[in-house]
């Protein structure tokens, strides 16, 4: 008799485990008298009859399933094997981690921006998070009609969509077009809590969704950098004098044409001149300051000591006090 047993027992367990399964289907449908059923870790079983849940087993270990899964199973726990039969069902091996995936755009976003008819192109790159929220969503959406379940299918629904989310809450008014890193905050809040909406209808929860940089077209990124530099030396003349030294030294003020040459030139001459009108400044005011006490020391210098009139000594006085006499 134990012969017989033996040879209709099976084992009911996620064959083939992938970490980036979402879930499983268990191929064989029918469990014979004797069958065990595996649960590991980071798993949850869910029995399926006609499509609809049994019942949801969550704790690891291994079970038999006759005496310890089918009574708390919904419609069959009155189920009694018999000799050559087995039981019709299919169970779902669902795996209950956060999943964590890397994503990009595949081509340049161009974000309406004024002042460029074509549109700001820029690109951006980060990661999300999502698990598994709702069992009978995910069933009736996807595990219905699907074996397994990739994160890569996940990823592919995600990346569909995203240029459009990108782009509706990068324009939302008050954004920076060339400062996004900003608001690199609300833009992955607002687009987590659009992607979960749109996800929890296959019973799948975003948890996180994180935009770790943006980047523009190399000649954007060389203005933004440039005006990051302007707000940095705010003494403009300081500034021409630094991008003439900075071109000199580079070379980039020789051999670029006629036009890098002008401008050149003509930013050379500016300088020239604003540091000739420094100089001049410079020079002229101790000749100001000085002027009075010049003034002062020749009137001391021309008036007598003694009144030229009367010879009454004068005492600094500009008047003689004794006639009148006009001293200086």
């Amino acid at each position: 008799m134990s012969f017989f047993k033996n040879q209709f027992a099976n084992v009911v367990e996620w064959q083939e485990f992938r970490d980036d399964m979402i879930f499983y289907k268990w191929s064989n449908r029918e469990i014979k008298k004797g069958s065990k059923l595996i649960i590991r870790p980071g798993q949850d079983a869910i029995f399926l009859n006609n499509g609809k849940i049994e019942g949801i087993f969550r704790d690891e270990g291994e079970y038999d399933i006759e005496s310890q899964i089918i009574p708390f199973l919904s419609t069959l726990k009155g189920f009694k094997f018999g000799f050559n039969s087995g039981m019709r069902v299919e169970v779902l091996f669902v795996n209950t981690k956060e999943f964590v995936v890397k994503w990009g755009t595949q081509n340049a976003i161009n974000i309406p921006t004024l002042g460029l008819p074509g549109g700001l192109p820029i690109r951006a790159n980060g990661t999300f998070n999502f698990k598994v929220s709702d069992y009978i969503a995910l069933i009736d959406q996807i595990a219905g009609v699907r074996e397994q379940y990739l994160v890569e299918d996940v990823k592919i629904r995600i990346t569909a969509v995203l240029d459009q989310l990108l782009m509706k809450w990068i324009t939302k008014e008050g954004k920076d077009m060339f400062n996004l890193q900003a608001n690199s905050f609300d833009i992955s809040k607002g687009i987590q809590e659009d992607l979960d909406m749109q996800m929890q209808k296959s019973g799948i929860a975003i948890t996180s969704f994180n935009v770790m940089s943006f980047s523009y077209p190399k000649e954007i990124q060389d203005r933004i950098t440039k005006n990051a530099s302007h707000g940095m030396v705010s003494d403009i003349n300081r500034y021409q004098q630094i991008e003439l030294t900075d071109g000199m030294a580079s070379g980039k003020m020789s051999g670029g044409g006629a036009a890098s040459d002008m401008a050149g030139m003509m930013m050379g001459m500016n300088i020239a001149g604003k540091m000739m009108n420094q100089m001049k400044q410079n020079q002229d005011a101790p000749s100001q300051n000085t002027q009075p006490t010049s003034q002062t020391e020749t009137s001391d210098q021309k008036r007598p000591n003694f009144c030229p009139n009367c010879g009454t000594k004068t005492e600094g006085a500009n008047f003689c006090s004794n006639c009148g006499q006009k001293l200086v």
